[in-house]
């Protein structure tokens, strides 16, 4: 009586939870006791299986069945033998009869009664349930829906088992066992059940009257491919390939059924995709043969033509059939997978010959390259690469002659259409499937296009000569066609391209392919066969082109600098390149129009710019003979033209310097950079210069950020002209400093006068013709960086205008960036740069701090010797560089730190480590390691904080993104000093790895651990690293730092930091005399770190090797090792006594490494943290049945023994713990 009226609550508590229209305290009531029934009553399985009767509403029948899984799940191990039977016998009465009709009952049903089995399956199979199979064999006999549920219950097991393996490892490895031993009757039982289904459906799908039990054979083979496909995953590669490959046959033809067809695909591309022994592969080349391609091929097309479909009959608009759509992907997915292995097998040792087919099976392969969807044609692009990169394959006639079509296709391929947000192409329908946003397609397709720029310079090694020819025809095609704006024309101009105007993306989209296909022709032609004659009409043919459309006129300069290794021939034709590349220097598009510059305008400038940088960069000898032409031109345009902006100037002074170097005359080079940099020196060295750059008040004043500006469009006249003084002097010296080099070869460096000298080891010393220039300019360039530091004391903030009160802040652009938010694509370049007061400021102050570490930077590498023998270089560092850090914002400490101080060690010779690296690296790590530790303990009391007052907190979205944006700062940062920190100290060389990635199936990985190789002996120290070593105050100083971050929340930094830094550091003190409570603080901070990020499976792994290293090597003696290991919670103290005895005792048994590392981890087990959505969730506990194999070596080879039954081989897991 007591138990049908808990029914009746029950039942009454379920349906007020279900109503929509329930009250959310009485729905909280409810819930509540629910879950107290499940947690405390003794009558869940009587309850359970009343409310499970089918006679019942579906959702009082779910809520049952959870109550007998919650049983099953919490209760099995305390119950009574019979009560275990006498539940096990009720659900499978529930599977037997306690169902609807297949057709009838809620997914959600089958999916709990499923989950019901499993559970016991995975308590009691095989050892206590022996014919399990074979009682899941007879259920299939009782109808449709209980084969259904039988699918689903071997599903479940194997995804358990398998692949999420949530269960112990000894469980683990019974069943799985035992499921490797029963593979090949499972296997048969589920192809009869496909087989048996797919022939009923076939007969009865036509018949009238009959379209019920039709649909009732179709939902069993589905429900059986969908099962066939958590099998096919793992199991050995023989039961896919028996009987001549019957299952991939079966497939196969099931590609032609529309309500099987996903699903067989889905099952096939499994299969195909598998890896292992070659040898064991060889049968998938069956695919190739004419009844499989036809198959594949006719189901493609069948597809293809069904994937989009009319809206509706009287509108002309169309649609994708999503079913249809997603179907054509796997097929893609199966010929990429077949492509694949057709690639590991023909060359090998396994002797396969190419197929016959394999012209069909690369024509399928090019419709799916040339389909409408950009999804698609990407998919293709990996196999692709292997098919023009293979060996073998590359030469065969078929793959020549696809290469040359994959080529062609490219032409429509590259072109950056089919936006979801537009209906100008077929791509859009299907990108609307594909992609949320524009921004997210873009991000897609660009990726896409580097791909396939990547697989085009493939492609061009096989047919280098065909590629140009396509190159040339698309090149002469976008000459001679008019420009189409398209229906959307630019704002600021009319008859202007926009970013998606027609001619633009074909513009666009055949500069990348020119871009691709010339480097390679020079790479793999013989010099006499080149295509000069081609070449030059078309270099001529693209000269003669003239636009005033910027954007057109930026691919225009791109052809140019692609083709420009052609002059090589033919050099009459290099003032014309110039005169074309100095003309779009100063491009307008309107001389007349006073309006500021759209950003293409200003983009196709310093486009033409960086052009003549890359051919002074790249073919200076061509223009040497030509400098007094081009200088000339250049001071002409430097002196007269007013709209020239000074990065411009600066640019053009660059490429003066780069030809400069090939005078390889230190005199000549020296009079040219004396007359060059005359104005900026006098301008730099000036005694109103000195003072502005060396007093933070008069340099605000000098820039105008202590001026209220009230009208955003108009600055201070002079303060703007002051800024662009300032900014105008540090561009030409970066420019200069990064580009002026004495010559490569030491014969025409001697013969040009730039060497002065021999190192003791007799090295050349070589002397820079810049070097008089930039000792004259450094003290103030030093001043100049210690008032920037300055500037942001609180004196200083304060001197700050109103206007400009933000002027130090993050740019809009970069906290996007930092923020990894997405940047505006599509109108970008078409509206005007009208920048406010502050983001000129903003700018201004910005660029100026990073040019000052740029040039710093720049001049280690480029004088060398000359800039580390400067006199007092290290003081003089010290006082500028790191002058009031206390004050410097994180995003302005981030450029100190990568653009100079990483840049000075690389670039520092080896015998001024002591007296300039150490002086400068041991204060600086040292302070960063104290100022990031506060930053990191400051966030996470803050999360705590906000955790904890969730409910009271309400925070303003500014607030929210100004914390995002200071921890994601704190972050990066990080990075920046631990990588420095790496590349002072860490000399990587990492071993290769032993074993072929192909030859590896994943059933031989199913018990091996995941784990990146802990720093063993082949990382070394770098020879900075040793010299810093020496001084003990520096060296403990990178350990702390190093052993800190580890817990600091960044999982990447933790990762690389414990795989590589921690105990390449540690060992080379390790066995010093380091104290006790040093030992025990480097252990405890790697347990506090596995605290923090142990829910991370690759930080866990490095984590706790990284602990075992240090434990085996340093416990021995470090007892004290020992009593931190007490502390962990719930560790096995008899478990520990057992690891320590091995460890130190030298007769005592050891064991293997895999075994090892196990018992550490189970050890340490109480340390690792969970995450949040773990933190709750109450432990299901599975106990361990008497095992099914005893512990035998082994008497034949280990890899001759059959897959997954390695096992078999060794003793089972000591699970004491």
């Amino acid at each position: 009586m007591a138990e049908q009226a808990m029914c009746d609550q029950l039942i009454k508590a379920v349906n007020v939870i279900m109503d929509a229209e329930t009250g959310h305290i009485y729905r909280l009531e409810a819930l509540k006791f629910c879950e107290e029934f499940k947690e405390t009553s003794t009558f869940c399985v009587p309850c359970g299986l009343q409310l499970a009767d089918k006679a019942q509403p579906a959702v009082v029948r779910h809520f049952g069945l959870q109550i007998l899984e919650h049983v099953i799940k919490f209760r099995w191990n305390n119950m009574q033998q019979l009560e275990k039977v006498q539940l096990k016998e009720c659900a499978m009465q529930l599977l037997s009869t306690g169902t609807l009709a297949i057709l009838e009952e809620e997914s959600h049903i089958k999916d709990v009664l499923s989950r019901i089995t499993v559970e016991m399956i995975k308590r009691e199979w095989p050892q206590h349930w022996p014919d399990m199979l074979k009682e899941m064999e007879a259920l299939t006999s009782h109808g449709e829906a209980q084969t259904e549920l039988v699918m689903l219950i071997l599903l479940r097991l194997a995804e358990d088992v398998i692949s999420f393996q949530t269960l112990p490892t000894q469980r683990r490895r019974d069943i799985q066992q035992t499921l490797v031993q029963n593979m090949e009757s499972i296997f048969s039982f589920l192809m009869a059940i496909l087989h048996v289904n797919v022939e009923d459906y076939r007969k009865l799908k036509g018949s009238p009257g009959h379209e019920l039990q039709a649909r009732a054979h179709c939902r069993v083979a589905v429900a059986t491919l969908n099962t066939l496909a958590g099998y096919i995953d793992w199991v050995s590669l023989m039961h896919i390939t028996t009987g001549n490959c019957h299952l991939l046959e079966m497939l196969c033809l099931l590609l032609s059924e529309p309500e099987l067809q996903l699903e067989a695909a889905e099952c096939l591309l499994i299969a195909v995709s598998r890896k292992g022994k070659l040898e064991d592969r060889k049968p998938f080349m069956l695919l190739f043969d004419d009844v499989a391609i036809h198959y594949i091929l006719s189901a493609a097309q069948s597809a293809d033509g069904l994937a989009i479909c009319k809206k509706s009959a009287e509108s002309q608009a169309v649609e994708v059939v999503e079913r249809r759509y997603i179907f054509l992907k796997r097929l893609c997915q199966v010929l990429c997978a077949l492509g694949g292995q057709l690639c590991s097998l023909v060359g090998s040792d396994v002797e396969v010959e190419v197929p016959a087919n394999l012209s069909k099976y690369t024509a399928a392969f090019l419709a799916f390259t040339a389909h409408s969807s950009q999804f698609l044609k990407s998919s293709t692009q990996a196999t692709w690469g292997a098919l023009f990169r293979h060996e073998t394959l590359s030469k065969d006639p078929v793959v020549v002659e696809m290469a040359i079509k994959y080529l062609r296709a490219c032409m429509t391929n590259l072109v950056k259409i089919g936006f979801p947000s537009r209906n100008d192409n077929p791509s859009c329908e299907y990108s609307r499937v594909d992609f949320d946003s524009d921004e997210d397609f873009n991000a897609f397709f660009n990726s896409f296009r580097a791909q396939q720029g990547e697989v085009v310079r493939i492609a061009c090694r096989i047919v280098p000569l065909e590629a140009f020819r396509i190159a040339a025809e698309w090149l002469q095609y976008q000459i001679t066609s008019p420009i189409d704006t398209g229906a959307a024309t630019s704002k600021t101009a009319e008859g202007l391209c926009t970013l998606l105007s027609p001619s633009l993306v074909q513009w666009d989209a055949m500069t990348i392919f020119l871009e691709c296909v010339v480097p390679q022709v020079f790479r793999n032609v013989e010099e006499e066969k080149l295509p000069i004659d081609q070449s030059m009409e078309l270099l001529q043919a693209t000269l003669n082109y003239d636009t005033k459309d910027p954007l057109i006129l930026s691919c225009v300069l791109t052809n140019i600098s692609a083709l420009f290794p052609f002059i090589k021939q033919r050099p009459h034709l290099l003032p014309q390149i110039l005169y074309k590349l100095f003309n779009a220097i100063t491009f307008e598009v309107s001389q007349e129009s006073k309006a500021p510059r759209t950003r293409a305008v200003k983009n196709v400038r310093r486009h033409a710019c960086f052009s003549i940088i890359k051919i002074c960069r790249d073919h200076p000898q061509y223009l040497l003979p030509s400098f007094d032409l081009f200088y000339n031109h250049v001071k002409k345009l430097l002196s007269s033209d007013a709209t020239l902006t000074h990065m411009e100037k600066c640019l053009l002074m660059e490429a003066l310097v780069l030809i400069s170097n090939q005078f390889k005359d230190f005199a000549k080079q020296k009079a040219f950079l004396d007359e060059l940099m005359a104005s900026v020196v006098a301008e730099w060295t000036s005694e109103e210069m000195r003072q502005v750059l060396s007093d933070p008040a008069v340099f605000l004043s000098f820039v105008g950020a202590d001026q209220v500006v009230n009208d955003q469009s108009q600055d201070s006249n002079t303060a703007g002209l002051n800024r662009g003084r300032l900014g105008f002097c540090l561009f030409a010296m970066l420019g200069v400093v990064k580009r002026a080099r004495w010559p490569a070869d030491l014969e025409e460096a001697k013969a040009g006068g730039f060497v002065m000298g021999y190192t003791a080891a007799g090295a050349p010393i070589y002397r820079n013709a810049l070097t008089a220039h930039f000792l004259v300019l450094l003290p103030n360039l030093l001043a100049l960086i210690r008032t920037n530091n300055c500037l942001f004391m609180p004196e200083n903030m304060a001197r700050l205008s109103v206007t400009f009160s933000r002027a130090h802040e993050v740019m809009d652009a970069e906290r996007n960036i930092v923020l990894g938010l997405s940047q505006p694509i599509l109108d970008i370049y078409d509206s005007a740069v009208c920048r406010t007061s502050l983001e000129r400021m903003q700018g201004f102050l910005s660029t100026l701090y990073d040019n000052c570490f740029h040039v710093l930077g720049s001049a280690g590498l480029s004088l060398q010797q000359e800039f580390f023998s400067i006199e007092r270089l290290s003081e003089e560092i010290a006082g500028s560089v790191f002058v009031s850090l206390d004050h410097v914002p994180d995003h302005r400490l981030r450029p100190m730190i990568r653009v100079f101080v990483r840049q000075l060690v690389l670039s520092c010779p080896q015998e001024y480590y002591n007296s300039l690296l150490c002086p400068l690296l041991g204060p600086l790590f040292a302070y960063m390691q104290q100022r990031l530790n506060v930053k990191w303990q400051v966030i996470n009391q803050r999360s705590s904080v906000n955790g904890d007052d969730e409910e009271e907190v309400v925070c303003q979205e500014s607030q929210v993104t100004h914390e995002m944006l200071e921890e994601q700062l704190v972050r990066l940062l990080s990075r920046e000093v631990l990588d420095l920190l790496f590349v002072s100290c860490i000399s990587k060389k990492l071993a290769e790895p032993a074993a072929n990635k192909e030859e590896v199936d994943d059933e031989d990985m199913m018990d091996s651990v995941h784990a990146a190789s802990p720093a063993g002996p082949t990382e070394e120290l770098t020879e900075l690293g040793k010299c810093l070593l020496k001084h003990e105050n520096i060296y403990m100083t990178l350990l702390t730092l190093s052993f800190t971050s580890l817990s600091w929340k960044d999982t990447t930094n933790c990762h690389r930091t414990a795989s590589m830094v921690c105990w390449t550091l540690l060992r080379q003190v390790a066995a010093g005399n380091l104290l006790p409570e040093a030992v025990t603080w480097f252990y405890t901070s790697v347990l506090r770190s596995l605290q923090v990020h142990g829910q991370h499976e690759v930080c866990n792994s490095t984590l706790s090797q990284l602990a075992m290293i240090i434990y085996e090597n340093l416990r021995p003696r470090y007892i004290e090792l020992r009593a931190v290991m007490t502390q962990i919670p719930n560790i096995s103290v008899e478990t520990l006594d057992q690891y320590d005895h091995r460890l130190i005792d030298p007769n005592a048994q050891k064991l293997g490494d895999k075994k090892r590392k196990d018992q550490f981890k189970r050890l340490i087990a109480g340390t690792v943290g969970k995450a949040l959505c773990q933190q709750f969730r109450k432990e299901v506990h599975i106990r361990n049945l008497p095992s099914l194999f005893k512990k035998t070596k082994p008497d034949k080879d280990v890899q001759s023994s059959e897959a997954l039954g390695l096992g078999a081989l060794f003793s089972p897991e000591n699970n004491t713990l």
